[in-house]
């Protein structure tokens, strides 16, 4: 079942209009991998919007999902996933890639030489933001250069005078560990040490035994989930090395809980959300309508973002050709226009063809900046219970 899921055929979504003409969307993310478990709920939110779209009978066009496997980490294959999208399938734009080190490849070799626009919704590295891309690149995610200075903040009001820093050994854990180390030492904090970890181990005892001979107040970890990161938290439990964990974006999702019980219970850190106005549309829409998608889940909303950007800039330049509606991606995301929030895309496309501007607040509340990636809204949150609450977003 889970291999007819992932397949790299065309998924059709319901067409809103008989005579629309078929366009195709790439979504190319992680569905096996070190964030695996984020990534239906990715899916599902992209195919939302193309759902809402093609329903609304407002669009010349019906959207047609094409998933990819990006695997997160394994460059070559995102590259060969990329590529048969476009040259096979037709793609027209791309969701994603999801980790910073295959969307890089997949941008330099695959995008940029075949001049197709990718938006990733979690690809957060800062290296991003200054990599060649020929205005063809764009993300509803920010930059970790930001995560870092509101993790430094987060751990600042808990107090906490000292962190033991461990990361992915991956272009997502590199930049985010280098933003967290340089914002919490300039905010007065102290890193006893700063260690990759190397994915996919089935022993991390050497790794736990060198963090927690540096010490610290608490141990941060920036990795992923279902892969290093997890594997570090239960070798620092099973040893008492630490008890509590900071915990940035890589590392939440439900699996995570799950999988450690209640020892993760009083970590805390945050993730890139949001509590714009078009966040209870998704919530609302993640219960109701589509068992798949949890609007609530990371990245679920910033995937919603990146594939309505798509489709209205699409509509805003009147061309599928991403060499022409590039152009209308920061066009459509900011003001000047009326704004537009989760659930009116119909409202959108008709003001669009009445020739009024449009602001796209969305989901997460976009707001484009510099080379076109988001300015960015976090959840700060505490694990209690086994879940992730609330306790305020910045």
């Amino acid at each position: 079942m889970k291999n007819l899921l992932l397949a790299a055929s065309a998924v059709a979504l319901s067409a809103g209009a008989a005579a629309a003409e078929d366009v195709k969307l790439g979504i190319l993310i992680g569905f096996t991998g070190p964030i695996e478990s984020l990534t239906s709920h990715m899916a599902a939110a992209a195919e939302e919007a193309m759902r809402e779209v093609n329903a609304s009978g407002k669009s010349a066009h019906n959207f047609v999902s094409v998933r990819g496997d990006s695997t997160c980490v394994d460059a070559a294959a995102a590259t060969a996933a990329a590529e048969r999208m476009i040259t096979a399938e037709g793609v027209k734009g791309i969701i994603g890639g999801d980790c910073s080190g295959v969307t890089r490849a997949v941008l330099t070799n695959v995008a940029m030489p075949n001049g197709i626009v990718m938006i990733s919704p979690s690809a957060t590295s800062p290296a991003l933001s200054t990599d060649p891309d020929d205005g063809l690149f764009f993300r509803t995610a920010p930059s970790d250069a930001r995560e870092g200075e509101v993790m430094a903040d987060v751990l600042m009001e808990h107090g906490v005078k000292s962190i033991a820093l461990t990361y992915s050994n991956s272009d997502y854990g590199k930049g985010l560990a280098e933003a967290i180390s340089a914002a919490f030492i300039a905010k007065g904090g102290t890193v006893t040490i700063n260690a990759a970890h190397d994915d996919g181990k089935a022993d991390y005892s050497a790794e736990v035994a060198a963090l927690a001979a540096a010490g610290g107040d608490i141990l941060v970890v920036a990795g992923y989930l279902d892969q290093g990161g997890k594997g570090i938290i239960q070798a620092s439990l099973d040893t008492g090395a630490f008890t509590t964990f900071g915990l940035p974006g890589g590392m939440v999702g439900d699996n995570l809980p799950k999988s450690i019980g209640p020892g993760l219970d009083g970590s805390y850190g945050q993730h890139a959300n949001s509590d714009a106005q078009g966040m209870a549309y998704l919530i609302e829409t993640g219960k109701t309508a589509n068992p798949s998608f949890d609007g609530t889940g990371a990245y679920a909303a910033e995937s919603y973002d990146a594939a309505a950007l798509i489709m209205l800039a699409m509509a805003a330049a009147g061309s599928t050709d991403s060499k022409v509606y590039k152009d209308k991606v920061m066009d459509v995301a900011n003001a000047p226009g009326e704004k537009i929030y989760a659930g009116e895309l119909a409202k959108a496309l008709e003001l669009i063809a009445a020739g009024t501007d449009i602001d796209y607040d969305g989901g997460t509340g976009v707001e484009l900046i510099g080379p076109g990636e988001s300015a960015g809204r976090y959840r700060e949150f505490e694990v209690k219970g086994g879940v992730y609450e609330t306790v305020k977003f910045r």
